[in-house]
């Protein structure tokens, strides 16, 4: 079985769906990596969201902005692959994933994210270089990173 990748506005999510986005999101970011923040920041309405579905369940997930919402450039955000399916290496997939939607949605090559500086060697294997110091952001070790 494969996994399937959709991409959505956010008007096209359905309540199942952005329930279980806002469910992995949480499980990772909040209590995985102990950080205490409000996820549902205001920014998923001005997204694409990129689903990654397999037997039924949300595994893989990411947001796509245009230029100018996070950053001055096109932009992937809340990167996650469920942590019962990370020995199946889908985060490559899903980098794989974004950059085609960010390029097929927006039609831009350049990309910026803010990464968590722990990954920093997994987005260089997608192309991006580090373009910022490190910053703490929500207690968390961060860099902006560029891709095109």
């Amino acid at each position: 079985m494969e996994i399937e990748w959709k991409i959505k506005p956010f008007e096209a999510l359905t309540v199942h769906e952005l329930y279980d986005v806002l469910k992995l999101r949480s499980e990772i970011f909040v209590v995985e990596q102990n950080c205490v923040y409000l996820d549902v920041d205001g920014k998923d309405k001005k997204a694409l969201h990129l689903l990654g579905v397999y037997d039924s369940k949300i595994v893989a997930y990411a947001r796509l902005f245009d230029a100018g919402i996070s950053f001055d450039n096109t932009s992937i955000g809340r990167v996650v692959v469920d942590a019962n399916y990370r020995d199946k290496k889908w985060g490559h997939d899903l980098m794989r994933e974004a950059i085609k939607g960010i390029k097929e949605n927006f039609g831009k090559d350049q990309i910026t994210i803010g990464a968590q500086l722990y990954l920093k060697k997994f987005y260089e294997s997608h192309g991006f270089i580090p373009v910022s110091e490190m910053y703490l952001e929500d207690d968390i070790p961060h860099i902006d990173m560029t891709r095109g």
